[in-house]
């Protein structure tokens, strides 16, 4: 148990009430951002691409982002940083001050419809300012050949890392409720681990990262009353890359490296198989279309809740694999039940797929 040298109590404590403070936080002011959205114009119109029918308001992020920031303030305003080494503080604020440019970015976008160009640019200074202050990759494991230390590599990977998984959750925005339940579910699985392994100052951004998607949800879930945007998505996508780094990667086990990426492996791989795919047939990875696993998945009948349920069940997997690969007690227990419970929907699904149309 991780203990506050200062207060004398529990750090598990902090973390709890990061949670609590974010979800609080997000559930009272999504209806206020909302009731802004509609007044200023600022929804999302239904075109031939998208799934809604109606016009949404798609500045929701703003409420998951300010429900974040709010529970790490209050945490340091309690002392629940104090305990941390001075790298550590410096790793924190790393991924704060990187999710918060994320967020304009994105919110930036979301307003004013930036380029594709100037959007990667601008992810890409943010996040070689991260790599500076110490978010940063320095090792990869290798098959068969453990810990390899990349030296000089450390910069473009952390780069990749990170920009990637942030348009990654963005890209995976195109149902109601799938992105903050995939990154919900993702941030609890590394809160879980990063405890596990003494890692309290990643522990404490995905608490609060978990409060903020979950509870972004009781808004956000089939029926929609209010969309994340881009500055939600690219948040939340940066943040939980973060601290994939700061949390996972920074240890030195073989298996701990490797975590982040099988945590968050349903948009990793729903995105390398859509640029892929697009590459392939001579067209722009940039050039939004239908080639999504939620599309995929639509396409073969499957209603919009069952879809992302589906999605839902097959991260919760993933996740319950990486608490198993971590050797957290009972991860194999929390395995079975996940295999299950997807084994179930996906019979679900399979079952609704065959019904004649």
């Amino acid at each position: 148990m991780l203990v506050n040298p200062t207060l004398e109590m529990p750090a598990e404590l902090f973390h709890l009430i990061a949670f609590l403070v974010a979800n609080t936080v997000v559930l009272w002011c999504t209806p206020v951002v909302k009731t802004i959205g509609l007044k200023s114009g600022q929804v999302d119109r239904p075109n031939e691409r998208k799934v809604h029918q109606r016009p949404m308001v798609r500045i929701g992020g703003v409420s998951i982002f300010a429900g974040t920031l709010t529970a790490l303030l209050i945490v340091w305003w309690l002392g629940g940083f104090g305990w941390l080494p001075p790298d550590k503080e410096w790793e924190i604020w790393g991924v704060t001050i990187g999710g918060l440019a994320f967020f304009l970015i994105g919110l930036t976008d979301d307003l004013f419809n930036l380029t594709p160009a100037s959007r990667l640019l601008m992810q890409t200074l943010v996040a070689t300012f991260a790599w500076w202050v110490g978010v940063r990759i320095e090792f990869l494991s290798v098959p068969l050949g453990g810990l390899v230390h990349i030296g000089w590599l450390s910069l473009p990977i952390t780069i990749v890392w990170l920009v990637g998984m942030a348009n990654a959750i963005n890209w995976i925005d195109g149902l109601d409720g799938l992105a903050a339940g995939v990154s919900g579910i993702a941030a609890v699985v590394m809160l879980m681990v990063s405890l596990f392994m003494n890692q309290g100052a990643a522990a404490l951004i995905a608490a609060a990262l978990a409060g903020g998607a979950l509870g972004f949800l009781r808004y956000n879930f089939n029926p929609a009353e209010i969309f994340m945007g881009d500055g939600g998505a690219y948040f939340m996508g940066f943040t939980l890359a973060g601290v994939g780094v700061i949390g996972l990667v920074k240890t030195t086990a073989v298996t701990a490296v490797v975590l982040p990426f099988l945590i968050l492996a349903v948009p990793i791989l729903d995105m390398s198989a859509v640029i892929i795919s697009r590459i392939s047939q001579g067209k722009s990875p940039f050039l939004a279309d239908k080639r999504h696993l939620h599309h995929r998945l639509l396409k073969a009948g499957l209603s919009q809740r069952l879809t992302v349920l589906l999605i839902y069940a097959l991260t919760l997997w993933v996740g319950s694999l990486a608490l198993a690969f971590s050797g957290i007690p009972s991860g194999g227990v929390y395995a079975f039940g996940a295999t299950m419970l997807l084994g179930y929907v996906a019979w679900q699904a399979w079952r609704i797929a065959k019904m004649p149309k």
